[in-house]
């Protein structure tokens, strides 16, 4: 019996950990997902792309970087650089064709975005292939580290366990900070409650949209960047992050940062432990939670009813 219980112990610690990790690579995409919805109004299925391509476009500059007898630190600081430069040359772009549906159909817009998906998950294969890419420098580089559980001793991936999470907490505090205590942040939250009373106030709702579109196309190819080096990337696995990134986003409610951390959090550890525990039910179990959230509360676990926030 003591057997039993160390060893379930044991599962259960990593797959606290594993879930976790998990969960600060969904956050990402689930918040420029809001803030994407929030000011321009529009659920857009090609930001999971925009993490595929993050996740790519990370594993292919690192990978050029060890070709070329960089020092391996600098494959950290390339993540960053990588998603930033994803964000700058297809967040524009995308923000502009998507501006010009705003005052269409909500269901021409999902075709739309549909469409984008499509056109970027074919894009992926024609610039990289079907074949898995992957880049594990920074893993390397920071190696492993001991926690200790009890009388046992859990041997864990640092990256996954210090530079995934700590980004995430970062990404939070300072987007809660920036949009409730900075002036640009304010004129965001005055778009989304009310685009014509802000345009009536003399703020430029064109480029708060562009900006903050191509924000949240960053913090979703930054995801897919912070990921790239613990996963192997093959096609589809934006479109699997995309509707995880929907699950966490009805789970906490349309707009909503600090509840789509939580979200993010339960979705995150109730997968990771299905896949230690009962991994034939890996895939059902974030959206059995989303649906038993939704099944008490329609508008998600923060959502408001009367108004609309980010």
């Amino acid at each position: 019996m003591g057997a039993w219980l160390s060893d379930n112990g044991l599962l259960l610690g990593l797959a606290t950990l594993d879930g976790l990790s998990y969960a600060a690579a969904v956050f990402m995409v689930a918040v420029g997902l809001n803030l994407v919805f929030g000011v321009l109004r529009v659920l857009n299925v090609a930001h999971g792309s925009l993490y595929a391509i993050g996740g790519y476009a990370a594993a292919s500059l690192g990978l050029f970087l060890a070709a070329s007898g960089a020092p391996a630190w600098v494959s950290l600081p390339a993540l960053l650089v990588a998603a930033l430069l994803v964000g700058a040359i297809l967040g524009p772009p995308i923000e502009r064709l998507l501006r010009r549906t705003q005052d269409h159909e909500p269901v021409l817009q999902l075709l739309v975005t549909f469409a984008l998906f499509m056109i970027l998950e074919d894009l992926q294969k024609l610039l990289w292939g079907v074949q898995p890419v992957v880049s594990d420098t920074p893993v390397k580089l920071l190696g492993t580290v001991d926690i200790p559980f009890g009388a046992d001793v859990i041997p864990f991936n640092a990256y996954q366990l210090y530079v995934l999470p700590g980004i995430a907490l970062l990404t939070l505090a300072g987007l809660a900070w920036f949009l409730r205590r900075t002036l640009s942040g304010r004129m965001i939250v005055a778009v989304t409650a009310d685009r014509e009373a802000a345009r009536a106030l003399g703020i430029d709702a064109a480029k708060v949209t562009l900006l903050t579109f191509t924000a949240g196309a960053a913090l979703a190819a930054l995801g897919g960047a912070l990921a790239s080096p613990t996963v192997s990337l093959v096609p589809g696995v934006g479109a699997q992050t995309i509707v995880l990134s929907f699950a966490v986003v009805a789970t906490a409610g349309l707009g909503q940062i600090e509840g789509a951390a939580i979200a993010a959090i339960l979705i995150g550890l109730g997968r990771s432990i299905a896949v230690y525990f009962e991994p034939e039910l890996e895939v059902v179990v974030p959206y059995l939670i989303m649906v038993a959230v939704l099944l008490v509360r329609p508008q998600g676990l923060f959502g408001v009813t009367e108004t609309r926030r980010i």
